[in-house]
């Protein structure tokens, strides 16, 4: 047997999410009921007409066939079509659009097709890991750009580029934000805009949340900014808008360059999703959109219903604005564990799941997320779980512990 390390593998950190997954089955299998709040996945069905164009769609043979890697081409018309009405952006579908099987997959394919060994991006931090090991697993080293520690974003990025040897390739914004729920206005777009053409400076924007919004005007899109698409592509999807995490289906738009080196590295490693499902996301894109308003009701209620309940139980947390999380900092009296541990004490006497702050990055790491994948009952009784631990914590919790190691 060969014992060889692997120089990309070696980069990549344990995964901080697995130790409480790994925890969350042990205790399902002795039989435990655990509230789930830890992964953004959202736990209603895709509205029906989607499903019903879906199984529509599979039943003609011609549709099992490969696909077309760019997207079939009415679903990135569609896509375009979606940026004219939201958000006033004319799009060409053939130049500026891409298919993706999931916003995921088409950061990291990008990451790949832009990035060389030794290239810098500046990412945020907290930040969905994939924004920051994306570029990593392509040989980039990363600059973190803190978030939500008393520096205005604008300050940080600027002070990354001014100290970063070779300049920056990159910036990634995420808005609204996954994990931290924050938003941003078109007034901040504008000015990353113009302070990244000043600087070639490759803008990648992942607005993954924009229709799950509540107390804040509609998110807006980078691509709203003039002059943007000569610097700045966007990831989107479908999965949180429609309840289609699984379908694995996402877009990337904007600048030309970019989407033609995403589409190309691409054309070497897939084939593009399964048909059936890329006309079952056309349907949803170019159908009726009151199931959008009835998807974001419901994560506002299920928000208000953990907020309240957690205020009340002596657990103030911000009420977000916007995403399906809830970025929630420590209690003071367990903030020396650090976030793995303290999730780890969730689990173990409340029977609640929450993800690590740690798991987005070291500046997360005195916050969990927490994420509004159960019904308002579940949050209801994962609070009244939380309400006992908080009152009569365990003993150990006094002991301070070494923090984990950030992904």
């Amino acid at each position: 047997m060969i014992d060889q390390e692997f120089h990309k593998i070696k980069r990549l950190p344990p995964y901080v999410f697995a130790v409480v997954n790994s925890m969350k089955a042990a205790a399902r299998a002795r039989g435990e009921d655990i509230i789930d709040l830890g992964m953004g996945n959202p736990d209603t069905p895709p509205p029906q007409h989607i499903v019903d164009k879906l199984v529509e769609t599979v039943q003609n043979p011609r549709t099992h066939r490969y696909s077309n890697s760019r997207g079939i081409p009415g679903l990135r018309r569609a896509l375009c079509g979606y940026y004219g009405r939201r958000f006033g952006v004319d799009l060409d579908p053939e130049r500026e659009a891409v298919v993706t099987i999931g916003s995921k997959e088409g950061l990291a394919n990008l990451a790949q097709a832009i990035t060389s060994p030794g290239d810098i991006v500046l990412a945020p931090n907290p930040s969905y890991p994939i924004h920051m090991f994306g570029f990593i697993i392509a040989g980039a080293a990363i600059r973190s750009l803190p978030v939500g520690h008393g520096e205005d974003l604008l300050t940080a990025i600027d002070r990354s580029v001014r100290h970063s040897v070779p300049k920056p390739t990159a910036v990634v914004l995420n808005f609204p934000s996954n994990p931290t729920a924050q938003v941003v206005d078109l007034d901040f777009y504008e000015a990353v805009v113009d302070y990244c053409l000043n600087r070639d400076i490759y803008v990648l924007s992942d607005l993954a949340y924009a229709e799950i919004f509540f107390d804040c005007p509609p998110p807006p899109s980078i691509l709203q900014v003039p002059r943007a698409r000569e610097i700045a592509v966007e990831f989107s999807s479908v999965s949180k808008t429609y309840s289609m995490p699984g379908w694995r289906i996402g877009f990337a738009v904007g600048n030309a360059k970019l989407i033609a080196a995403l589409a190309r590295v691409k054309s070497y490693l897939d084939y593009g999703a399964f048909t059936p499902i890329q006309v079952a996301a056309t349907a949803a894109l170019n159908g009726p959109q009151d199931c959008v308003e009835d998807i974001r009701r419901l994560y506002r209620d299920r928000r208000d219903v953990l907020i309240d309940g957690l205020e009340a139980a002596g657990w103030s947390v911000p009420r977000p604005a916007a995403s399906m999380y809830a970025w929630a900092p420590i209690p003071p009296a367990f903030q020396h564990l650090g976030s793995l541990e303290f999730a780890k004490l969730l689990l173990e006497h409340a029977n609640v799941a929450v993800s690590p702050g740690v798991g987005f990055g070291e500046y997360g790491d005195d916050h969990v997320r927490i994420a509004l994948v159960e019904n308002r009952q579940r949050i209801r009784q994962a609070v009244r779980n939380i309400k006992s631990f908080l009152a009569n914590p365990p003993t150990t919790a006094e002991q301070p512990r070494i923090r984990a190691v950030a992904l």
